[in-house]
């Protein structure tokens, strides 16, 4: 995802991934063309205060540039979309920054109605 992304990510280890992926509020999912990685989806489930329900928060989606326009992305989101209302989670959300036109347009086209919101950070990575 970085790659696609082209931010800095730092290598995993083994033991992290395996308690990443071990987790029952993780998601993750890949899209392969001809056997070629073509994008991948992680999202976690997160447990509401307001009702005893969940929602799914995808955390990244991207797709391999070559393989974008080919149904993807729209692909993987339908594929957690599923995935989630069999866990009896009908609602899912992501958020997208303002100026990331791309991401805006395609939310829009596989369905997403967009929520204004601010997203405060805090830590090291607010800077």
């Amino acid at each position: 995802m970085a790659g696609v992304f082209e931010t800095e990510a730092e290598p995993l280890s083994d033991a992290y991934l395996t308690q990443l992926l071990e987790r029952g509020d993780f998601w993750a999912l890949m899209a392969t063309i001809d056997g070629e990685l073509a994008g991948g989806l992680t999202a976690h489930t997160l447990r509401l205060t307001r009702a005893e329900v969940s929602e799914v928060f995808v955390y990244d989606l991207a797709v391999v540039p070559r393989r974008q326009r080919q149904g993807v992305g729209r692909a993987l989101v339908a594929a957690l979309r599923t995935e989630a209302a069999r866990a009896g989670i009908t609602v899912a959300f992501v958020p997208a920054d303002n100026d990331d036109t791309h991401a805006l347009d395609f939310y829009r086209a596989i369905g997403g109605v967009p929520a204004p919101v601010t997203i405060f950070t805090f830590g090291e990575e607010a800077t």
